[in-house]
């Protein structure tokens, strides 16, 4: 089964501040320019979302509307040891799933999923240390926040990344993707 990375981060590598807060993600960058960083294809490459309890946890705070919500209607499963439902305003589109992150890849490849799509810093992390992410999509928005939650913290071991790509947009992001080798 594939799996892909889709995150943005701050150019100094953070995915959010220490209060796990995203507001600076949309006010960094030339305001009012809209571009297509690529969001809807990959959301159609994918075929289930695989995240992190505080992922969930931070969307959940959003409150998005049908309108907003950006995952359509993806299979989406909550990584969680502690949480047995989630929370209310998200009952009906995620499901919270514990136990070893193999055993659920194995039942998802068994039902007939090919490609997930893996979002949270810590489960990001678990995936790559595990050698199950295929390809990582990074925005970097023009932006230093100095501290905050790392994308990768500490990883188990030297992680290559090949075949790199770079766009940079109209509003000063930059999109870097690769494909990870584990050798």
């Amino acid at each position: 089964m594939k799996c892909s990375v889709y995150i943005a981060t701050s150019v100094d590598g953070y995915i959010a501040k220490k209060d796990n807060s995203l507001d600076w993600l949309h006010s960094a960058g030339k305001q009012g320019v809209d571009v297509d960083t690529g969001w809807d294809d990959f959301i159609r490459s994918v075929d289930c979302l695989i995240m992190g309890r505080t992922t969930m946890e931070v969307i959940a705070a959003m409150n998005l509307t049908p309108e907003q919500w950006p995952y359509g209607n993806l299979r989406i499963m909550v990584l969680s040891n502690s949480l047995k439902q989630p929370p209310e305003s998200l009952k009906d589109k995620v499901e919270i799933c514990s136990g070893e992150i193999p055993a659920l890849m194995s039942r998802l490849e068994q039902e007939g999923y090919c490609h997930a799509y893996i979002d949270g810093g810590a489960t990001i992390r678990s995936f790559i240390n595990l050698g199950l992410i295929n390809r990582l999509i990074l925005t970097k928005a023009p932006v230093l926040l100095g501290e905050g939650v790392p994308l990768f913290g500490k990883l188990e071991r030297d992680i290559r990344l090949e075949n790199a790509t770079v766009t940079a947009f109209a509003n000063g992001f930059i999109q870097e993707t690769y494909e990870v080798r584990y050798d």
